[in-house]
């Protein structure tokens, strides 16, 4: 069965991954250093092969020259050709018949080629040319007389070898050498993020957020150390934040909770010794009745609170563009259905913004009811909506007795009630979410004194173009549809 094609290359790479980044460094450094080391002899090899050739000729010529002045002084046939010493040159005589004249003891030459038989005749001056035998023979052809003479050498391919085997050691001891500078230099360059690793290890270990990284090293290294610490201290905030939710959480829940338990013990316990009826007359009993409703109608309202803003995000509603004199004019209705004894009124004009509906609507809601609270019966709470330049204000204020300097900075943290309110139903975290969905808007809210001598808090949020008026009334189209 033939393996699937690309499996291969695909193995290499899963185990490459596999890889150390260390690993990867030293291997890589190697790579280069062999893949230079390699260039490095084959352009090296080149040059040295085109040097000794080019040597080689100019010796070949040289003694062609001096060969034929010889025989053109003493004649082709009677020049005198010492015996072969054994190395060195190989010469040859070709003469105007066609026959050859080598010194006595030399080895055979190869055959006369063609090329060289035009030069003995005169086709032209000279030829050199390198023969394709096992011996390699690099021959020179030089006219002289009425034929040419011809002065050969073995081709010697040992300065070659010699110099590759020694760049084949070379390149070895410098891949070997790469591979450990490779190593080193890895091992240096990663020592900041061995230490950054046991840092987050150890910090994953003990779940201890106080301590930051030490800040090393340069450029990356330092960035992500940056990076890292910034988490850290976002963890930190967030978990100190979760702390403080769930201590004000146990606090604001524990009245309430005590409350309910002591009433509901109460009638247990009066049920259980049959002296309900007398115990408790039907006015003290409906009384009693009505305080356990408020109480469990209050511990309700704190937990949808509490889910509200333990959440975060505000809500995972998508943002959309939408006009917010609907969203006020919806929380306005619900305000009214909450609580029928409060009255509202409204002085909006269309603004167009881009938010989250829900969010929005009970933000307005929260400052709506926060408002009723305080104002009297016979004063309405006015809430009023108009576009300031970019900004889209939103004002809710009330007729009560407003809200004490000293309370004013404190008026949007969680749980926080003036000593004046205590005594009125709430959690103290309908503010806060106010402030929670408006900054999550990019919006600013603030608190201030209403010309009625009440609280005024003032809702700013930047404003978005209106759709089209072709957009507008598909909208409507698709709605009615719908």
């Amino acid at each position: 069965m033939s393996r699937p094609a690309g499996r291969g290359p695909r193995r290499l790479t899963r185990w490459w991954r596999r890889r150390s980044l260390r690993t990867r460094l030293t291997v890589i450094a190697a790579t280069a250093i062999a893949v230079s080391v390699f260039m490095a002899f084959q352009v090296a090899s080149e040059l040295l092969d085109w040097e000794l050739r080019d040597t080689a000729e100019e010796q070949l010529r040289a003694d062609s020259r001096v060969l034929a002045t010889t025989a053109q002084r003493a004649g082709l046939a009677q020049v005198r050709l010492p015996p072969y010493p054994g190395s060195g040159r190989l010469v040859r005589v070709i003469l105007p018949d066609g026959s050859t004249r080598t010194p006595a003891g030399q080895p055979a030459l190869p055959p006369v080629s063609e090329h060289a038989w035009r030069v003995a005749q005169g086709a032209s001056a000279d030829l050199m040319e390198a023969d394709d035998s096992d011996d390699g023979y690099l021959v020179y052809t030089l006219r002289a007389g009425d034929g040419a003479v011809q002065v050969a050498r073995v081709a010697d391919d040992s300065p070659i070898n010699q110099f590759g085997f020694g760049m084949l050691l070379i390149g070895l001891l410098c891949v070997v050498g790469g591979a450990l500078v490779g190593r080193t230099v890895a091992r240096t360059g990663l020592a900041p993020i061995d230490r950054l690793t046991a840092a987050a290890v150890r910090v994953a270990h003990t779940r201890e957020l106080d301590a930051d990284i030490p800040d090393e090293g340069g450029g990356e290294i330092r960035r992500l150390i940056q990076s890292i610490n910034d988490m850290l201290a976002a963890l930190r905030d967030s978990r100190l934040a979760q702390r403080l939710l769930a201590e004000d959480a146990a606090h604001e829940l524990k009245t309430p909770l005590t409350s309910l338990r002591l009433n509901v013990e109460l009638l247990i316990r009066l049920d259980r010794r049959g002296t309900l009826d007398s115990a408790l007359p039907a006015e003290s009993r409906t009384r009693l009745l009505n305080d356990l409703g408020a109480q469990v109608a209050e511990l309700s309202t704190l937990a949808a609170e509490l889910t509200d803003l333990a959440r975060g995000d505000v809500s995972d509603e998508n943002t959309e563009l939408l006009d917010l004199a609907d969203v006020v004019g919806a929380a306005a209705t619900r305000a009214r259905s909450r609580v029928p004894d409060i009255e509202v009124a409204l002085d909006v004009t269309s603004v167009w913004v881009s938010g989250r509906p829900a969010a929005l609507q009970r933000a307005v809601l929260n400052l709506v009811d926060n408002a009723g609270k305080w104002s009297p019966a016979d004063q309405p709470v006015q809430v009023r909506l108009r576009a300031e330049g970019a900004s889209a204000v939103l004002e809710v204020d009330d007729a009560g007795p407003g809200i004490d300097a000293a309370d004013v900075p404190r008026v949007f943290d969680r749980f926080y009630r003036a000593d004046s309110a205590r005594a009125l139903p709430g959690s103290g975290l309908g503010l806060s979410i106010v402030q929670r969905v408006v900054d999550a808007h990019g919006g600013r809210v603030t608190v201030a004194r209403s010309a009625r001598g009440g609280a005024l808090l003032r809702v700013g949020l930047p404003a978005a173009a209106p759709p089209a008026p072709a957009a507008r009334l598909t909208d409507g189209e698709d709605t009615a549809v719908r």
